[in-house]
């Protein structure tokens, strides 16, 4: 399986912490944001990763990772977005690097506490299709939202304004190798963008999504207080292996 982190957009939310950087270069506790999605990939045992970035900042990238053998991966690539596509869009860049293999799929501002190596095997024991990460979150509004029928989903809803479920789509999404004709088949969201969350519906439409609850703690880090949040619980989890 291939890894690919996504780590691009201009990170307006957090303005003026990205004014003259990448939200994913800032630091969360005591390492790069970045690093969080890279160690999540090679601790549930990917080791080729392709990292796609954008923006000004994108040769900062190269300058702090390298070939990226000191976080543990045995190659890691680039790829440049132009513009904000989406993270669907950002995804498309991949297919070449992918070439038909299964991938896994993790924004670059995820943390998460959890070995996902279990949740990765799962998945490689499924004939196709595609899997995400969910977990329950006291605020499912500012998510996509898995909506569960019998055990499984039914369909996800972005930002809801009354969410059915607590259930959040973490940004922790694996893919057979179809999912790039859905990507091309895509069409922009109002936002302009397109959209994670209608590749994934398209798998929920054809019977070919399953998912798993995360247990340990999740969060993304694009907002002023998710990303303290961010800070918090890393600094906890380095003082629990301490």
């Amino acid at each position: 399986m291939k890894g690919i982190v996504l780590a691009g957009g201009l990170g307006s939310r957090l303005n003026p912490l990205t004014k003259v950087t990448n939200k994913h270069l800032l630091p969360v506790y005591n390492k790069p944001m970045i690093f969080y999605p890279i160690e999540t990939l090679v601790k549930g045992g990917i080791k080729d990763v392709l990292l796609v970035t954008g923006g000004t900042s994108s040769g900062d990238f190269l300058r702090l990772l390298g070939n990226g053998k000191s976080l543990g991966l045995r190659s890691l690539h680039y790829a440049y977005q132009e513009g904000e596509g989406g993270i669907a869009h950002a995804l498309g860049l991949a297919e070449h690097f992918v070439d038909g293999a299964r991938s896994i799929v993790i924004l670059g501002d995820n943390i998460l506490e959890e070995d996902i190596g279990p949740y990765i095997e799962k998945f490689k024991l499924q004939e196709s299709g595609a899997r995400i990460l969910l977990k329950k979150v006291a605020d499912p509004s500012r998510f996509g939202v898995a909506e569960i029928q019998n055990g499984k989903v039914a369909r996800i809803v972005e930002k809801p304004a009354r969410p059915k479920t607590f259930y959040a789509v973490t940004g922790v999404y694996m893919y057979d190798g179809n999912v790039f004709e859905i990507v091309k088949k895509l069409k922009p969201s109002h936002r302009g963008e397109l959209e994670i969350t209608d590749v994934n519906n398209a798998y929920v439409k054809k019977g070919q999504m399953e998912y798993d609850i995360l247990k340990g703690f999740w969060t993304d880090a694009g907002t002023f207080d998710s990303l303290l949040r961010a800070n918090q619980l890393a600094s906890r989890a380095s003082e629990k292996k301490s």
